[in-house]
């Protein structure tokens, strides 16, 4: 999480004014009036002295009314001090949560792993989890087969790591018999098992581009299918992420309103906007927050992110993070961005 210096003109006063309104404004949603805040302030001053202050921290663009005669609520940059440097006095860690509930089923697939990673967080915070699909798993090729299907069709399938298989339809430039298939899985299964999809992808580009013309008929079909296999298999797929929770959104009454939801849920759908802020966060150190107008887009305005990159065997696989407005309940919503995270991983490294 990124630290920013503290402002010099808030004094241990005005910050402790500043906690007691974010976390007033983050358990009720009203604005905090200077009534209410001496009485649950607890400082022994006046409230005119109370008044000056709140004065001095909306002049300095920590709070601000909502209208005339309201009280005072948090602006971004109230949140973000708050975040930065209030929260780093407690103890964050996940025995503040029923650890019991902070668990991802055993024996599932990446994808299926991902899936209820974010139902995990969507469920613990009661916000919009967000997971991206594993990018850079290493996934090793352990065994190719082919089938002739009608049209100048191939069926290849194709088994990586221990158990996950995939199945792909080719187009050829030819028919291809049965025998010849079989020579093709035969040559790449001998060549290239047990090798990373990277590497097999590298090496028939390298085939690809050597003199055609001094390869026999056997390495033509083998760059033809398996060039059509392993690069048709676009990264476009990994770049992606699954949401859960959108609608626990609507409960707040600041995003409630049609149009705010619906350009939120146009955001998850789209997935571009909300796929840049998650990939900044892939070589961060821990859990990232970003809070209204911090992630760049109109969008988000109003909104908080709460993000952490997930790793297996010592490689980030992708980045998972909740989505909710910005008086969310940062001190709890961030333990469990992080433990979500180490326990994905943990899994992921156990399915490998």
């Amino acid at each position: 999480m990124s630290r920013q210096p503290q402002d010099p003109e808030l004094n241990e006063r005005a910050r402790h004014l500043l906690r007691v309104v974010v976390r007033r404004y983050i358990r009720d949603g009203q604005p905090l009036g200077s009534r209410t805040l001496t009485r649950e302030a607890g400082l022994d001053v006046s409230p005119a002295t109370i008044r000056n202050v709140m004065a001095d921290l909306e002049e300095l663009g920590y709070v601000r009314s909502p209208h005339t005669s309201a009280g005072r609520i948090p602006t971004d940059k109230g949140y973000r001090f708050f975040v930065d440097t209030l929260l780093s006095a407690q103890s964050l860690n996940v025995h503040t949560l029923h650890v019991t509930e902070l668990r991802l089923p055993s024996g599932q697939s990446p994808d299926a792993l991902v899936d209820s990673a974010s139902n995990l967080l969507s469920g613990l915070t009661r916000l919009a989890g967000v997971v991206t699909l594993p990018r850079h798993v290493t996934r090793s090729l352990r065994h190719v087969e082919f089938l002739p299907l009608s049209d100048r069709r191939v069926l290849a399938i194709l088994v990586y790591n221990e158990q996950d298989v995939e199945n792909r339809i080719v187009h050829t430039d030819r028919d291809y018999s049965h025998n010849e298939l079989q020579q093709v899985a035969n040559f790449l299964n001998a060549e290239f098992a047990g090798q990373g999809v990277d590497t097999v992808r590298s090496e028939l580009l390298k085939s690809m581009e050597s003199d055609k013309e001094r390869m026999n008929a056997l390495m033509a079909s083998v760059i033809e299918l398996g060039g059509k296999v392993f690069n048709d298999q676009s990264d476009g797929d990994s770049e992606d992420y699954v949401v859960a929770g959108q609608t626990n959104l609507m409960e707040f009454e600041e995003l409630s309103n049609v149009e705010k939801l619906r350009s939120l849920f146009q955001a998850f759908t789209e997935k571009r906007d909300i796929l840049h802020i998650l990939d900044q966060c892939l070589a961060a150190d821990g859990v990232q927050i970003f809070i209204g107008e911090e992630s760049g887009y109109h969008v988000f305005d109003g909104c908080s992110l709460v993000t952490s990159p997930y790793s297996a065997e010592g490689e980030v696989l992708g980045v998972l993070g909740v989505i909710g407005p910005t008086r969310m309940e940062y001190d709890r919503v961030i333990p469990i961005v992080d433990m979500t995270a180490k326990l994905l991983g943990a899994a992921l490294n156990q399915s490998h």
